[in-house]
């Protein structure tokens, strides 16, 4: 496994535990169909939850949020949409998350949660 797909797989697992820390649940990880991958779906209340995981070693070549671009969040929005078909589920509120994750060589991910993202 090549190191920046375990600092991803890293930061997924703190993103998991971090939402089902702030009392959302944690439906399905890692989805994908042919148009791409969802990388947490979580409910939270009422709404459904369609998490994008960001996770850096460093900031030196930018934040972790400077990598959603608008034709990443429109991906977003149709992977939403596969999802819910896929799973015939509907959901009265779909939300944009997304988390960035910090891991330097020492101490605790610095875990920073965007809701709502447009």
């Amino acid at each position: 496994m090549l190191r920046r797909d375990a600092l991803g797989q890293y930061g997924e697992e703190v993103a998991a535990r971090y939402l089902s820390g702030l009392g959302m649940n944690v439906i399905e990880r890692n989805w994908r169909c042919e148009a791409g991958e969802i990388d947490i779906i979580a409910s939270d209340g009422n709404t459904l939850v369609v998490c994008e995981v960001k996770t850096r070693s460093s900031e030196v070549f930018g934040s972790p949020f400077e990598a959603i671009t608008q034709r990443k969040l429109r991906r977003l929005r149709q992977l939403a949409t596969k999802w819910l078909e896929a799973h015939q589920v509907y959901a009265p509120l779909v939300r944009i998350d997304v988390i960035g994750i910090v891991q330097g060589s020492i101490g605790a991910p610095n875990i920073k949660h965007l809701r709502g993202v447009e």
